[in-house]
């Protein structure tokens, strides 16, 4: 039977990591398969690590690594892999605007179109998320970009929830240079350019950080690491050149 490893990153969730993680585990004990979590705080300066680990104490399925400086969401995501035995790898947002139940979803839906990556669109037809018109206008304009520079067949490439067959991680991950903005589009453009199927699902989503606004320098810093992964892959050939070392990635 298939193994689950869900790796979540965290940063500043004192208050809610452990709610998060409780619901994760219930969760995935209802598939009825074996499974883990891997929780991993991001240099938070709060007291999320001492949180997670609390919980954890509990639940051996569950497993807390850190370090101490903040260095972005995909180095999480890349440094928590290196813990994971899973055939199946999902990444999770540290928070239940995205709830576990749906990799269930996924999962169906990795079998039926023989896929090897299911990632969660807001843009999908089937999909139940309210969010302001600008967000709305960026992600149509950055699909559209993806899609001009790397030919992606993806309408969403951002929204926090992914699954992928533990092999394309391991082929793509030993690759990847952006640790932050651009993490997502680079994992899905390596892993598109090394011929693996992705597939998007459906998602419900309770979108509560978009009362935020939109953070200008952040939506800059994604354009510039965008132009950045398709001039390494276009012109230097860097993904071609570049084998990459399967096994341990480094932090």
């Amino acid at each position: 039977m298939n193994m689950l490893s869900v790796v979540i990153p965290a940063y500043r969730k004192e208050h809610s990591i452990r709610l998060v993680l409780k619901e994760a585990s219930d969760t995935l004990k209802a598939f009825e398969m074996p499974y883990e979590i891997i929780v991993v705080d991001d240099g938070s300066p709060d007291n999320t690590l001492a949180e997670a680990k609390k919980h954890a104490k509990k639940h051996p399925n569950i497993r807390v690594v850190s370090y101490e400086k903040n260095k972005g969401k995909g180095n999480a995501l890349m440094h928590g892999f290196n813990f994971t035995r899973g055939d199946l790898v999902a990444f999770l947002d540290a928070d239940l605007d995205l709830h576990p139940k749906q990799l269930r979803v996924f999962m169906n839906l990795m079998d039926a179109l023989n896929a090897d990556v299911i990632i969660g669109s807001k843009r999908h037809s089937l999909s139940k998320v309210n969010y302001p018109a600008t967000r709305k206008a960026l992600s149509r304009c950055y699909q559209l970009l993806t899609r001009l520079l790397f030919g992606l067949p993806l309408t969403d490439t951002q929204t926090g929830i992914k699954l992928f067959k533990r092999r394309v991680l391991e082929d793509s991950l030993p690759l990847l240079l952006v640790k932050q903005y651009a993490f997502d589009l680079e994992l899905l453009a390596v892993a598109h350019h090394k011929g693996y199927r992705i597939a998007e699902g459906p998602v419900e989503m309770s979108y509560t950080q978009f009362g935020s606004t939109v953070n200008p320098r952040a939506v800059f810093n994604m354009f510039l690491d965008t132009c950045a992964v398709f001039y390494r892959m276009h012109i230097l050939k860097y993904y071609d050149r570049l084998q990459g070392d399967v096994g341990r990635i480094s932090e």
